[in-house]
């Protein structure tokens, strides 16, 4: 099987989850969605895109920012996320906002389309990072910015790595590349930003992004969150009582980040944008 295809495999079994924690997950990635408007300076009236938007996000949000005389358009190559985030736009009533199927590295628009272009957590998943930027540049119109979020290190966001630690010890991930699509496929510093400057992005620049991420649920319904949005293919071939076990472990590790309005997380993300020359 191609490895683009696998991601989009793997993509379309989770559609349907991250479509139910839509809004739970919109506002815990809220600050990154902001970075993003204020690295590429999206404002009223513009034409914006957003590569890898899943069910939506932050393209419905982005929708707000540029009003009713702006426009966004989301892509992802996951049919089912493509469809998630329609739903979501008819739902909210969002009416500027489209979406479309496409990989990132080819996008049927033509040359100098978008005021800006922004990727929250997709980057990560193209099949090729170089080739997606470059397309992004192309539908960019020069002199505008484009700026792509990726994950720091595991270990500097507990959000993550609280429960893939317990999760290791009962079910090994395999070994994979380091280049390999996973969301921190791009955590060493500079390496995200040699993409851009390889892609042809100028001025370039690379800022850590320290925030925090915030879930008003309990423990217990952010431990059923996690499953949902990427632990579940891990724990499927495990044994009830292995589960059971995991479980256990993680709502323990997992209250020191419980307080009274929540689950609050601090977070490190890395902003890197740019102007199309």
């Amino acid at each position: 099987m191609h490895p683009a295809q696998n991601v989009i495999d793997q993509w379309s079994g989770s559609a349907p989850f991250w479509e139910k924690h839509r809004d739970l997950i919109r506002l815990m990635y809220g600050p990154v969605t902001g970075a993003l408007v204020e690295a590429t300076g999206i404002g009223l009236g513009h034409t914006v895109l957003d590569v890898g938007t899943g069910t939506g996000e932050p393209a419905l949000t982005v929708a707000g920012v540029v009003g009713p005389e702006g426009n966004v358009v989301g892509v992802d190559p996951v049919p089912a996320m493509v469809a998630a985030a329609g739903r979501a736009a008819d739902k909210l009533g969002i009416d500027n906002a489209r979406f479309d199927i496409a990989p990132a590295d080819h996008m049927e628009f033509p040359d100098n389309t978008f005021d800006a272009a922004v990727s929250r957590f997709g980057v990560m998943f193209f099949s090729s990072p170089v080739s997606g930027v470059r397309e992004m540049l192309r539908v960019l119109k020069p002199g505008r910015k484009l700026a792509l979020a990726a994950w720091h290190y595991s270990e500097s966001n507990p959000y993550h790595d609280t429960l893939t630690r317990i999760v290791e010890r009962y079910a090994e991930s395999p070994s994979a590349s380091p280049n390999a699509p996973g969301p921190f496929r791009f955590a060493d510093p500079g390496k995200l930003l040699d993409v851009v400057q390889h892609a042809g992005l100028g001025a370039a620049t690379e800022h850590l992004l320290r925030f925090t991420i915030h879930a008003p649920i309990s423990v217990e319904k952010f431990w059923n969150l996690r499953v949902d949005m990427g632990l579940r293919e891990r724990l499927a071939p495990l044994s009830a009582e292995q589960v059971a076990a995991i479980r256990s472990e993680a709502l323990v590790a997992l209250r020191e980040y419980s307080t009274e309005a929540g689950m609050t997380f601090p977070g490190q993300v890395w902003i890197v944008s740019g102007t199309k020359p």
